[in-house]
């Protein structure tokens, strides 16, 4: 990158590796690497035709592709066909076995083309198996270190006697009531015109992880801690659970278009918009699912455009996606198109037009996560953490405009939306405030800095105006992991600091 310059935090060393300097506390940027199919670095699987549907002249098509999806499901692994052309889909679609792909020929018009048709408020396709994780919550063992950094996977426990390497385990970050009120969380000022606010109460952040190592009663995990983990404010524990979640599932290749009422109008100041909300949200849902993907999609016309990730989800890749011209109202709780609320996600070269919160992470999410190389334009609200302590995402080289920020009293009280975020080399404008006992990071942001909706502390900016090396901080990170071949196998870009997306 000519001309660029190089972080204090973590840049490259003389041989070209990064490294880390800690803060004050201890802290560090999280290594995000570990977001994405599979953990990170793994190429998408390309499954073989099990069934292949043409399109119907006449009537809906649910039931005849929930057919041939059920059918793929007991061959599985194995991908549903969808041919090139127009299917009406009425109902819901699910995916519910491991192993199963929905796949079409083409993300065009002229491609595979699904209409979500009539007045039912959903996701067109549900992914996600029906069991709940079963957790041993009375094993738990409590973390003994007085403080565990942020960006650490190793610390001390009580007990580590019935852990293994291997173990599936929930990392639970405690934060109890004195803690909440020294960030001031259950102290909210009312805001004129926001209603039912809400001040917050003690919650506990519960990361999912795999461990990679126990040594005496020390344990190592596959990923790092996106927030510190205090004695001081309650601590922490560590349990372990069965995962039964379905895996190796996608939806890839198609080209969606949700109907709606055109008669169906407001103004956003001057401007007519469609705003008819009767109609299907959004194309995917992922929920009890890990090792999975959405690649190559358009929506049009959906509330919340391509995908919303559940609590649940983990390990999952959404790639080269499109959301266009969303129909709803212009107002909270809509126009959110790729919308995290799992952990360990990867969105890449992905494109938002005329949503509000076009890469958003909802309330309470455990990161890492990251957005690479995204581009959003036509924006009525910002991208970003939307409310209540969400930890530990990346926006890499992501043009919009993006926020990190304490929104106090709005939404009825989301307060300090994110804590422990990262800008890097993004675009736009951005808003990056300090949260108490944590921190927000701008480094070589080019664009206009804007103030949050209430004056908070600066974040820690760093080379603003001039981006910095590495360009992409999670490839490099990717590629200290794993080698050069994940980037490969992921589709690395080049070139361009943010490669724009087609928006038609």
């Amino acid at each position: 990158m000519l001309g660029a310059s190089r972080s204090q935090l973590v840049s490259p060393d003389a041989t070209g590796r990064l490294v880390y300097k800690p803060t004050t506390t201890g802290d560090t940027i999280l290594d995000f690497s570990n977001c994405g199919y599979a953990g990170g670095g793994v190429k998408i699987l390309d499954v073989p035709v099990k069934a292949t549907l043409q399109p119907a002249a006449t009537g809906d098509d649910t039931a005849r592709i929930q057919q041939a999806i059920d059918a793929v499901a007991k061959q599985a692994p194995g991908a549903v066909l969808l041919a090139h052309g127009r299917y009406r889909v009425g109902g819901q679609l699910k995916i519910a076995a491991s192993g199963v792909v929905l796949r079409g020929e083409g993300n065009s018009e002229s491609g595979t083309v699904l209409i979500a048709t009539g007045k039912s408020v959903r996701h067109l396709i549900d992914v996600g198996g029906t069991t709940r994780i079963a957790e041993s919550s009375r094993e738990k063992t409590a973390i003994t270190d007085d403080r565990v950094p942020v960006g650490a996977r190793s610390f001390q426990v009580r007990d580590a006697s019935g852990l293994r390497a291997g173990d599936t385990v929930f990392v639970s970050r405690i934060g109890n009531q004195e803690w909440i009120h020294f960030i001031g969380m259950d102290q909210i000022k009312p805001v004129k015109g926001e209603r039912d606010l809400t001040q917050w109460s003690a919650f506990a952040l519960k990361f999912d992880r795999v461990i990679a190592a126990v040594s005496g009663n020390r344990i190592t995990l596959d990923a790092p801690l996106a927030c510190a983990v205090e004695a001081r404010w309650g601590g922490g524990e560590v349990w372990k659970y069965r995962d039964t979640r379905i895996e190796q599932v996608g939806v890839e290749n198609l080209y969606a278009i949700s109907e709606f009422d055109p008669r169906k109008t407001e103004r956003q100041g001057n401007r007519p918009y469609h705003s008819d909300e009767e109609h299907a949200s959004g194309i995917i849902d992922f929920g009890k699912v890990k090792n999975a993907w959405a690649r190559n999609l358009t929506a049009v016309h959906f509330c919340h455009g391509v995908v919303q990730f559940g609590g649940e989800s983990k390990w999952i890749t959404v790639q080269d996606c499109r959301a266009l011209d969303p129909v709803s109202q212009i107002t909270g709780g809509r126009r959110y198109p790729y919308s995290i609320g799992g952990q360990l996600l990867l969105v890449q070269r992905c494109y938002s037009r005329g949503e509000r919160h076009a890469f958003a992470v909802g309330a309470r999410v455990c990161g890492p996560n990251v957005f690479l190389d995204c581009f959003s334009e036509q924006d009525y609200a910002c991208s970003e953490p939307h409310h209540r302590w969400s930890v530990g995402g990346l926006y890499d080289n992501v043009q919009g405009q993006i926020s990190f920020a304490d929104r106090g009293a709005m939404g009825s009280g989301h307060g300090w939306a994110g804590a422990n975020y990262v800008a890097w080399n993004c675009r736009g404008s951005l808003t990056c405030e300090q949260p108490p006992t944590a921190q927000n990071y701008a480094i070589g942001f080019v664009g206009k800095k804007r103030e949050g909706p209430f004056k908070r502390k600066d974040g820690f900016w760093e080379s603003h105006g001039q981006h910095v090396e590495p360009r992409s901080l999670y490839l490099k990170q990717l590629e200290e992991r794993l080698g050069i071949g994940a980037l490969k196998n992921i589709g690395a870009p080049v070139g361009t600091v943010v490669s724009r997306p087609r928006s038609s």
